[in-house]
């Protein structure tokens, strides 16, 4: 202690900077409950954390297909929105998410002999979208963007509902109390 005392402010600086850095970068990123996918890292001490009372209905509209980690980055976040609420302790029964799919991220709710027929390779986004609805996710894809690709029904993957439409989905579902996620 008394060399602390003693020591020069800059040392004392340095002390507590490594501290801090070593404690807020040495976690690991992790994915508790949607494995594999929308990786994060908790702080404990952070401000603004999720109310474990609240009821989260949250509404996200998928339209692009870029992707992260191999998958499409939309649905990836919603793996992180899921990821970060369960490590928060927020429980899923507090949590009500729906994704409306359409636009260039139709092509990612194909089945997967579907997907091979068209691209020649598996669909990276099926286990995604199978642990997202396995988590009481609600996917939809627009049924005005699946005709204009000319997906037939058959070939949607069978956790996602065909929607009249995407703007049925995101209409219907704001009504309802549900907020829109930004991109």
């Amino acid at each position: 202690m008394t060399f602390f005392l003693k020591s020069s402010p800059a040392l004392i600086t340095a002390v507590i900077l490594v501290f801090f850095f070593s404690y807020s970068y040495g976690q690991e990123w992790q994915t508790p409950l949607i494995e594999g996918y929308g990786e994060i890292k908790y702080f404990d001490n952070a401000a603004e954390q999720l109310n474990l009372n609240q009821e989260y209905k949250l509404l996200f509209d998928v339209t692009s297909d870029k992707q992260k980690n191999g998958v499409n980055k939309r649905l990836w976040v919603v793996a992180r929105t899921l990821n970060m609420m369960h490590v928060s302790g927020v429980p899923l029964a507090n949590i009500k998410i729906v994704v409306a799919i359409h636009g260039a991220a139709t092509f990612n709710i194909l089945t997967e002999e579907a997907h091979i027929n068209k691209y020649g390779k598996s669909n990276p986004n099926i286990d995604l979208i199978q642990k997202l609805r396995a988590n009481g996710v609600s996917l939809f894809v627009c049924s005005q963007a699946t005709a204009a690709r000319n997906i037939k029904d058959e070939e949607v993957h069978a956790d996602v509902v065909p929607a009249l439409s995407a703007l049925s989905v995101l209409a219907n579902y704001q009504i309802q109390g549900y907020h829109l996620m930004p991109k």
